[in-house]
């Protein structure tokens, strides 16, 4: 593990940007700060990211210290989160999910925010299980539930916080493929196609196009 909780390395035409926290990869107010940081210098020499987890786990989420002790830290805490959700799902380049492992409550989130996700193999758990561990969806995480994930089980999804197996998840939305042998490998490849195949500028415009009004979610929360 680095010195830092999320890193950033270019191979080839593609921004790497790994989270390993060396725990469970929890999303705390540092976590993601350093996420914005790594997102920034992709944008500026990236034509694709890739965005990986540690061996066994994506994300366990927001840091559920701090979002269960409630008051003005949590609220932060979900605001940074929100704004970090958002950052992504706007994102001008295609993003590659490496779903290395777990990826419950805002992991998950991180997942439905990418264009492609591919799961490593494992009996790894896959949800929004904010329902069931006493925080309410926000605003934002529906609209991009409602987005990604099949019709036939957003309701089950985001409401009675089903947990997902990885090819449960490829039915449900949250993934596109499981089983990878290697899922940063295979990530990187597809995210190399996608930099060398798109246009950068009528991707970007397109993204502004299909993301219009999402962070209005932010505000209305």
């Amino acid at each position: 593990m680095s010195d830092t909780p999320v890193t950033m390395s270019m191979v080839g035409p593609v921004a790497l940007v790994s989270i390993d926290d060396g725990k469970v990869n929890a999303l705390t107010p540092d976590l993601l700060d350093s996420l914005f940081g790594a997102l920034d210098a992709a944008e500026a020499g990236a034509g694709a990211v890739v965005l990986a987890g540690r061996p066994g786990v994506f994300s366990a989420g927001l840091d559920l210290n701090v979002m269960r002790g409630g008051g003005p830290a949590a609220n932060d805490l979900l605001r940074k989160g929100g704004e970090s959700f958002l950052r992504l799902a706007e994102f001008p380049r295609p993003i590659v999910a490496a779903c290395t492992g777990h990826a419950l409550a805002g992991g998950a989130v991180l997942l439905l925010c990418c264009d492609i996700r591919i799961c490593s193999a494992g009996t790894y758990k896959i949800g929004l299980n904010e329902v069931a561990i006493g925080i309410p969806l926000p605003s934002l995480v529906v609209a991009l539930a409602r987005a990604r994930l099949s019709p036939r089980h957003f309701t089950r999804a985001c409401n009675t916080a089903r947990v997902y197996s990885p090819s449960e998840a490829v039915e449900a939305g949250f993934l596109d493929e499981a089983g990878a042998t290697d899922a940063t490998g295979e990530a990187l490849r597809i995210a190399t196609e996608l930099a060398e195949g798109l246009d950068a500028n009528a991707f970007a415009a397109t993204r502004r196009r299909t993301c219009e009004g999402l962070g209005e979610t932010i505000v209305r929360d």
